[in-house]
Formats: structure tokens, sequence, C-alpha cells
């Protein structure tokens, strides 16, 4: 069986999941910019299927987008991903004020390019 993860979403600040594999993996891990920031849970959920849960550390969190990710390998503890890391999955998160100008910029010029379009079929239908 080819390892598949399915996320659950994100939830009082624990990315959950189920992970469809043969055998455990020996350390599921939470990276951020290629360093771990916590190991998550993993727990059998049926025959093949392991539950993971990944704490999303309030120390790791920062405002702008960031792209947890999420690993599998034969490390332990906190140490950095091995080589030969398996991804499992990504988590992008966007947060703060930083996110607050880019959406506003984003609108602004959607708001240009309508009043663009707006203006041109006027021209169009009263040419």
């Amino acid at each position: 069986m080819q390892d598949r993860f399915s996320s659950h979403g994100l939830k009082g600040g624990i990315w959950e999941g189920l992970l469809a594999a043969d055998q455990r993996p020996a350390r599921v891990a939470l990276t951020l910019n290629g360093r771990t920031v916590a190991c998550a849970g993993v727990e059998p959920d049926g025959q093949g299927f392991w539950r993971i849960r990944a704490p999303l550390p309030a120390e790791a969190l920062a405002g702008g987008a960031q792209t947890y990710i999420l690993i599998a390998d034969d490390g332990e503890g906190m140490e950095d991903p091995r080589p030969g890391a398996w991804r499992l999955g990504h988590l992008p998160l966007l947060a703060g004020e930083a996110l607050e100008l880019d959406l506003r910029a984003e609108i602004d010029l959607l708001r240009a390019e309508v009043d663009l379009l707006k203006r041109e079929l006027r021209r169009l239908a009263a040419g």
C-alpha cells in the first residue's frame, strides 16, 4: 500500500489527519523551513490506518504566510528531518497584519480591473 495522508484540518492548534500505511512510521514530525518544530502523535485507527495529531507550537506561529510540512522518517525526537524523509502533507497558514495588507492590495487591484472593464464595456455599448 502506498502511504497516503488525508488531512482533517486544523482544530484548536492541532493539525489532524489519517495516514494509510502498512507500517507505523518511526517518527512523524511537523517541520517549518526545514526545521522540526513538533513531533506528531501516531495512534492506530484500524488495520493499515494511523491517526496523526501534530500540534502547532505557539512559538512557531508568526504573521504572514507559512507552510508547515508533515514528514515521516526514521529520526528521533526533535532532530531535523533525516535524509530519505518523505512528505505526508503540507499546511499553508496565513496570519497577521501582513496578510491584511496583501488582501487590501489585491482588492484594490481587482477594483481597478473592474473599473477598466466597465469603462470598456460602456465605450463598446455607446460605439
